[in-house]
């Protein structure tokens, strides 16, 4: 019989489940046990949705708001409102949802893929100011994973060419620029309450402006072109139908009210993964520009693929092998390389605007190197509010580890 003790079984460094917020809870249900008594669930002049646009404006200071059914319906209303001629162009990022030009393409636009800045992954001002043409319509800057894009210089270009500016503020809830919350600086912020984002309603969404000349007429891009002002159903224009109901507006109502301690929790998580990072050898860390606040939707970093021993991938699962909740990468490719870009099929195989002459893009030719460099060695790491500052050294502890392991002598 032998005595050799068995090899113990490995014990990750981040020995325990990820912690889990309580999303939802009383004051969800309060609102939800008030609208159930309600009438009518109908979102015009609805208790609920009112409730939301208030609760809203407490956060940012918009006088034209739309409560819609999702965060891409909120950038195609704003896109839509711009009233696109076919073949306009949009300056869009390569990193983002579909759903941010989604939109764009359905008002029969044309989107311009414009590259990013390598450490804070937001549409460079300098790319952006070079895919200009006498074409261009509008920029839309998404703030990627809760870290503001430089809008200061994104709406300078834009007024010195007379373009819009949307921000697409989908994944930066309670994100500032330069002390100001994200959205604010451009013509339209878009907002979604999807169920992964930092509030939410299981979907929804939320389009807002300032401007006196798109402001006045920005529901009716949601709602079919119906006038609910001055009443009457004979629509002017081709608009959507994007109406949000009242059980959604509750839910989101009641989520904003916890909106400044999620992010705050969640910032100071992010900042301290990156303070206990640094140095870390191989890892490029996400940059804030000073002044900003990153409200951290998840945590990207990227790594220098020649100083590790092992590819992206196996430095992912090490950090997995640990206890880290890591993905390799991001989306699995820039946006425009996606089959229906890459075959223009995007009406029944077919681009109208292309086929007829109006514009020449060729999504096959476009390359925006950055951001095909940030793909192909990016590492998402789990952020949410739960997380105690204990959990996030674990976290840090072990990231440090597996490169320290990993990396080339």
């Amino acid at each position: 019989m032998s005595t050799t003790a068995a090899p113990s079984a490995h014990r990750p460094i981040v020995d325990e489940p990820v912690p889990q917020p309580v999303r939802w809870g009383a004051p969800e249900l309060a609102r939800l046990t008030a609208m159930v008594q309600q009438p009518s669930l109908f979102y015009w002049k609805g208790p609920q949705t009112t409730a939301l646009i208030e609760e809203f404006r407490r956060h940012y200071a918009f006088k034209y708001c739309y409560p819609c059914s999702s965060g891409t319906a909120s950038l195609h209303i704003a896109v839509a409102a711009l009233k696109l001629k076919p073949g306009d162009e949009v300056i869009v990022a390569p990193i983002t949802d579909m759903g941010s030009v989604i939109g764009v393409l359905f008002q029969q636009g044309v989107p311009v893929f414009a590259d990013l800045e390598p450490r804070t992954y937001n549409l460079d001002p300098a790319d952006v100011r070079r895919k200009v043409t006498s074409r261009t319509r509008a920029i839309m800057a998404v703030h990627l994973a809760g870290n503001p894009c430089n809008t200061t210089a994104l709406a300078a270009i834009a007024q010195e060419h007379g373009l819009a500016l949307i921000e697409d503020c989908a994944q930066s809830w309670g994100a500032r620029h330069q002390g100001q919350p994200i959205g604010l600086v451009g013509d339209f912020g878009c907002y979604s309450f999807n169920d992964f984002k930092h509030i939410a309603c299981g979907d929804g969404g939320l389009v807002a402006t300032n401007s006196e000349q798109l402001g006045p007429g920005l529901a009716k891009w949601g709602d079919k072109s119906y006038d609910r002002v001055a009443g009457g159903r004979a629509p002017e224009e081709l608009a959507a139908n994007y109406r949000m109901s009242e059980p959604q507006s509750a839910v989101a109502a009641a989520q904003l009210g916890k909106l400044t301690d999620i992010v705050a929790r969640r910032n100071r998580a992010g900042e301290l993964l990156t303070a206990r990072l640094a140095g870390a050898p191989g890892l490029l860390l996400p940059t804030v520009a000073p002044g900003d606040f990153h409200s951290y939707w998840f945590y990207l970093l990227r790594i220098e693929p020649a100083k590790f021993t092992v590819s992206r991938n196996e430095l992912a699962a090490a950090f997995n092998a640990e206890g880290v909740i890591a993905g390799p990468g991001y989306i699995p490719t820039t946006v425009y390389r996606y089959p229906v870009f890459q075959n223009h099929n995007f009406f029944g195989g077919a681009w109208p605007v292309r086929d007829l002459g109006l514009t020449t893009m060729d999504y096959r030719q476009v390359n925006c190197p950055v951001a095909e460099a940030i793909i192909a060695d990016c590492i998402t790491l789990r952020i949410n509010e739960a997380m105690s500052d204990a959990y996030i050294e674990k976290v840090a502890r072990a990231v440090q580890t597996v490169t320290r392991r990993l990396a080339r002598a």
